[in-house]
């Protein structure tokens, strides 16, 4: 298709434009995100995605949109019983983010990169901060009376440390083991206090 003919439906090319940088941001990292690249991949002129996406800055975060979506999505159906106790949603929430984390390092590179996406107009917000909303709820749950936000935020840098370190494979040599769960289950405990049983 010619990019100046029109798209079948409304956003086509605007979501061709997201499909392939998702794509390319799992395959490369968020280093190769660039406009002409998308572009070229897509089939348009590398002016063509301004069209939609003005700035670079724009179509980073919807990339980053839909990981946070994806993120999201398994977030809620980890913590969908509500009969389940706060203590263990937190360990599933805690081990989709760690899986999430290793599952898909370009995409989560470009979450957190605040320092690329910085701004209250893109629509991020609406979508990264319920997720943060979710973590402080289960927080409070556990340890009312507790600032549930700054434990919430200790416990999210620990989770984050946790994937960045595994990653790069710090933590495999300096624990002698190639299990990430005793982490995770240290972090909450550190968080948290001790699981209590019964």
């Amino acid at each position: 298709m010619h990019e100046d003919e029109p798209e079948k439906s409304p956003g086509g090319l605007r979501e061709r434009l997201v499909d392939v940088g998702v794509d390319l941001v799992a395959e490369q990292g968020a280093q190769a995100l660039t406009l002409r690249e998308i572009a070229r991949r897509a089939g348009v002129s590398h002016g063509a995605p301004r069209r939609h996406f003005p700035t670079h800055l724009e179509l980073l975060s919807a990339i980053a949109r839909r990981g946070f979506e994806e993120l999201a999505a398994r977030a809620r159906t980890a913590t969908a019983d509500p009969a389940a106790h706060p203590r263990d949603q937190l360990a599933a929430l805690g081990r989709v983010y760690l899986d999430f984390a290793l599952g898909h390092r370009g995409m989560y590179d470009l979450m957190f990169r605040h320092d690329l996406l910085e701004s209250g107009q893109l629509g991020l917000r609406d979508t990264s901060l319920p997720l943060f909303a979710t973590l402080v709820d289960l927080v409070g749950r556990v340890r009312p009376g507790a600032d549930a936000r700054t434990v919430a935020a200790s416990l999210w840098a620990a989770l984050h440390g946790i994937a960045q370190l595994w990653r790069w494979g710090s933590l495999q040599l300096a624990t002698g083991t190639d299990d990430i769960a005793p982490l995770l289950r240290t972090a909450l405990d550190a968080h948290l206090g001790p699981e209590r049983h019964g």
